[in-house]
C-alpha cells in the first residue's frame, strides 16, 4: 500500500553520476511515476466513473488512464526501441485527443473505449517493457536530446503531467463518483483570509539560457535565449484567496461585461456558473470541491480559476481602488520569483505532494514579504506562451508546444501542491488556453507598464517552412505545384467515375487526405468536394493548415543562402481557397492506426505518404474500411525507401525476393496487398515535384499516381 511519502520525488539529475546507479534511479523514478498515477485513479468509486466526462470539454477519464502507456508505446517505437504495439485498439483510442477542447470545436463523435481492465493489462504490458528498456539501453552521461535514454524520460515526465491534470479531472467529476483515500490528505487548517496588501519589487534584468544537455529533463519550450530588462513594480503578497474573490462575486462580477474583454464575455456565455468553478452553494454557504471531498469553504485558501476570471477581478479590483492593476508578465513573475529568493526555499512550499493534496492557507509559505511564490496553485500571468530564441523541437514529440504559440494559450508559473518532476523545474514553462481550468489562481500586480500580448512569430523550423514553400510557394522549372496538381488528378479521377457521376446521384461527397501536411491540397479538394478531412502525423503540419483555415495566412522563412533568410507569406485568398476552407478539418492521426470514426468516405488520398510510414503494409490493409462501397484510393510515391522510416522488412518494394532473387517493385508490392479489396483503375502515371531548399539547390523527382477503386 502506498503512503503519501512514497509520492514524494527528488529531481532526477541527468548530467552526473554513476551509470549503473543512473540507471537504478531512472528506474525508481519511473516505476514512482506508473505507481502514483495509477494510486490517483484509485480515486474513483467505480469502473463506471472512468466513463463518465468530467467536463463537456473533455474525454472520460479511461482515455487519459491510457493515454499515458500509449504516449509509451509511440514515442518508444518512434525511437525505434520497441518493435512492435502491444494493443492497437487501446492505443488509437488512447493516443490523441488530449487538450481541451473550446466551446466552439466540440466534438461528439461516438467513441468505443476500452474496458478498465484491459486497460489495466495493457499498462502492465508496457511497465514491464520499459523496465526491461532500461535495464538494457546503453547510455551516458550526460543524458541529452541523442541519449537513448532521452525517449524514456520524456515519457515519464509526460506521465507526470498527466498526473495533474488528471487529478483536476477527477476533481470535476460528481462527488459520488470518487472516494477518500489516505494517500491524498486534505488540509485541515481553514480560517479567515488575511488582508491583502503590496510590496514594491525592484526593476532587475532577467535571464534565461537553457542549452542540451540540461541538469535535469526539460521540453523543448524552456530551452533557448531569454533577456529582459524588468522595470519596478508592486505585486500583492498573498495569491488572492476564496475570501477576497468573493467580493468580486458578490459585486455582481460575473454579470458586468465590462470587467471582462471579448473572450472572457464569450465565455460567460458558455458557463452557466457565476462563481468559480470549484465553489459550491449548499443551504445558502458556500463550499469548497476538492479532489474527493466537498468542505465548507476554506476562505484563507488560494482561489481557483481560469484566466478569464482572473483578468476579470483585476479589472474590477483597479476599478474599484483606482490603481492600475493587472496580472503579471512571465518576466515580473521571473523577477518577483528572483527578488523574494524562492527557489531557495522549494522545500518549504505546498508541492510536489510533499504537504497536502490540496491547497493551504495563502499565508503559510513565506518568502521576503510574499508568500507562495513557488506552490500552492500555479499563478496566472498574461503572458501567451511564445519560443525563445533558438528554440527548436525535438523530434520525437513536435507537437508538445508548437501548438499553443497561437497567441491563445497563456502561461502560469510557480506549481501546484501536485506539481512533480520538470513541472517544479525553475525553467518550467506551461500554457494552457484561458477558459482551461488547473489548480490554478493568481497574484495580481500594480504596473502601468503594457504586456505583449500578442507574438507574430514566422515559423522557422526547416521542414515546415519547407513544405510551406513546397505547397504555396512559387513553381520552379516550369513544374506545376504538386499539391494542386494531384488534387486536381483526384478530382478529375472522381468525376470521371460511373458510381459518382451519374446525374440521378445526389450526395454529399467526402474525401480523406491521409498525410495532408500543411493543407494546400485538403484546401484544393475542397473546390469539388463537401467535406474534406486533412490527417498528418505531425502537429506542426497540422497547425499551420488550422492556421491557414482559421486567420487566411501563416508567415514562414526560408533559406537564401547561408545565413541569410527570406521571410515569406503565403495567403489562401491569393490562390482562391479563401471561400473554400471551411469544408476542411484538420486533425493530427496516425496514418497507421487511424481512429475507427474516420470511416465513410467516398474517396481516400494519400500523396507522397506510404515510403515514409513505418508500416506501409498495415496502412494498406485496412485502408478499405474508410471507403464506402466502390469508393476510390488515390496514392502517389516517388518510392524513395529509406530505413531511416521504414524497417527493410516492412518496405512494399524496392528490394530483391529472398527465395527467387527476383527484384520486386513497389507497384508489385500495392497489387499484393491491395487487390484483395481493390481493383487498379487505368494506368500509372507519374506526377513531378520540385522542393526548394534554398535559392540554388532543388530536389526534382517524380511520383507515380495510382488509382484503385473498392470491389464492394
Amino acid at each position: 500500500m502506498l503512503s503519501r511519502a512514497d509520492l514524494v520525488s527528488k529531481p532526477l539529475l541527468l548530467n552526473q553520476g554513476d551509470i549503473e546507479l543512473k540507471r537504478a534511479e531512472i528506474k525508481a523514478y519511473f516505476n514512482q511515476t506508473q505507481d502514483s498515477y495509477e494510486a490517483l485513479f484509485e480515486t474513483l468509486a467505480s469502473d463506471s466513473a472512468y466513463y463518465e466526462k468530467p467536463s463537456r470539454l473533455r474525454h472520460p477519464l479511461i482515455f487519459y488512464f491510457g493515454h499515458t502507456s500509449t504516449f509509451f508505446t509511440n514515442k518508444l517505437m518512434l525511437a525505434k526501441l520497441l518493435p512492435e504495439r502491444m494493443n492497437p485498439h487501446i492505443e488509437s483510442m488512447c493516443a490523441i485527443g488530449v487538450d481541451e477542447m473550446s466551446w466552439d470545436d466540440l466534438n461528439e463523435a461516438h467513441y468505443d473505449w476500452p474496458t478498465v481492465d484491459s486497460v489495466r493489462h495493457y499498462r502492465q504490458q508496457v511497465r514491464q517493457a520499459v523496465n526491461d528498456l532500461i535495464d538494457e539501453i546503453e547510455f551516458t552521461l550526460p543524458i541529452d536530446w541523442a541519449s537513448q535514454m532521452w525517449p524514456i524520460m520524456m515519457c515519464i515526465e509526460h506521465e507526470r503531467i498527466h498526473l495533474e491534470t488528471s487529478s483536476v479531472l477527477i476533481r470535476q467529476l460528481p462527488i459520488t463518483s470518487v472516494v477518500a483515500t489516505p494517500v491524498f490528505p486534505i488540509c485541515p487548517d481553514r480560517s479567515e483570509a488575511p488582508q491583502n496588501i503590496l510590496f514594491e519589487v525592484p526593476a532587475g534584468e532577467i535571464t534565461v539560457n537553457q542549452q542540451d544537455p540540461t541538469e535535469v529533463y526539460s521540453w523543448d519550450s524552456e530551452y533557448g535565449h531569454h533577456h529582459a530588462v524588468v522595470e519596478e513594480f508592486k505585486a500583492a503578497a498573498f495569491l488572492v484567496s476564496n475570501q477576497e474573490y468573493l467580493e468580486f462575486v458578490q459585486a455582481g462580477g460575473y454579470r458586468n461585461p465590462e470587467y471582462w474583454d471579448k473572450e472572457g464575455n464569450k465565455w460567460r456565455q458558455f458557463s452557466p456558473d457565476e462563481h468559480p468553478t470549484f465553489w459550491l452553494k449548499k443551504d445558502d454557504e458556500w463550499w469548497l470541491r476538492c479532489l474527493t471531498d466537498e468542505i465548507p469553504m476554506p476562505w484563507n485558501w488560494p482561489v481557483e480559476v481560469n484566466n478569464l476570471e482572473a483578468a476579470a477581478f483585476c479589472h474590477w479590483k483597479g476599478h474599484q481602488t483606482g490603481r492600475s492593476l493587472r496580472l503579471p508578465s512571465e518576466d515580473e513573475y521571473l523577477r518577483l520569483r528572483d527578488h523574494s529568493n524562492a527557489l531557495h526555499h522549494i522545500d518549504q512550499a505546498n508541492i510536489n505532494l510533499q504537504q497536502y493534496a490540496s491547497t493551504i492557507p495563502v499565508n503559510t509559505n513565506q518568502t521576503g514579504d510574499f508568500f507562495d511564490v513557488i506552490g500552492n496553485v500555479w499563478q496566472w500571468t498574461q503572458t501567451p506562451i511564445y519560443p525563445y530564441e533558438g528554440f527548436k523541437v525535438h523530434p520525437l514529440y513536435d507537437d508538445f508546444t508548437t501548438p499553443t504559440f497561437d497567441n491563445q494559450h497563456t502561461l502560469f508559473k510557480g506549481g501546484s501542491w501536485i506539481s512533480t518532476g520538470n513541472l517544479m523545474s525553475s525553467t518550467s514553462r506551461y500554457a494552457f488556453r484561458r477558459h482551461f481550468f488547473q489548480h490554478a489562481g493568481f497574484r495580481y500586480i500594480e504596473s502601468a507598464e503594457v504586456v505583449q500580448t500578442h507574438f507574430s512569430t514566422y515559423e522557422t523550423d526547416t521542414a515546415v517552412s519547407q513544405y510551406c514553400e513546397f505547397h504555396y510557394g512559387e513553381s520552379h522549372f516550369g513544374v506545376q505545384n504538386f499539391a494542386q496538381a494531384y488534387a486536381q488528378a483526384a478530382i478529375e479521377a472522381i468525376q470521371q467515375d460511373s458510381d459518382f457521376n451519374d446525374s440521378k446521384i445526389n450526395k454529399a461527397l467526402k474525401v480523406l487526405e491521409v498525410g495532408s501536411s500543411v493543407g494546400r491540397a485538403s484546401f484544393e479538394l475542397a473546390h469539388y468536394f463537401d467535406e474534406v478531412t486533412g490527417v498528418d502525423f505531425s502537429a506542426r503540419f497540422i497547425q499551420v493548415a488550422n492556421q491557414l483555415k482559421e486567420t487566411g495566412s501563416v508567415l514562414y522563412t526560408m533559406p537564401i543562402e547561408g545565413e541569410i533568410i527570406d521571410f515569406k507569406e503565403c495567403s489562401l485568398a491569393e490562390l482562391n481557397l479563401a471561400n473554400i476552407a471551411n469544408k476542411c478539418t484538420f486533425l493530427q492521426q496516425d496514418a497507421t492506426n487511424l481512429k475507427p470514426i474516420f470511416t465513410g468516405y467516398d474517396m481516400v488520398v494519400a500523396a507522397n505518404l506510404i515510403d515514409r510510414l513505418y508500416e506501409p503494409k498495415k496502412f494498406l490493409a485496412e485502408i478499405h474500411q474508410r471507403l464506402n462501397s466502390r469508393g476510390l484510393l488515390m496514392l502517389t510515391s516517388p518510392y524513395t525507401w529509406l530505413e531511416d522510416f521504414t524497417a527493410k522488412k516492412y518496405w512494399l518494394g524496392g528490394y530483391k525476393d529472398p527465395q527467387t532473387g527476383e527484384n520486386v517493385s513497389t507497384l508489385q508490392g500495392l497489387h499484393a496487398v491491395l487487390d484483395a479489396e481493390f481493383e487498379l483503375v487505368g494506368t500509372p502515371f507519374d506526377l513531378p515535384f520540385v522542393i526548394r531548399e534554398t535559392q540554388r539547390k532543388y530536389q526534382h523527382s517524380l511520383s507515380q499516381v495510382t488509382l484503385w477503386k473498392k470491389r464492394k
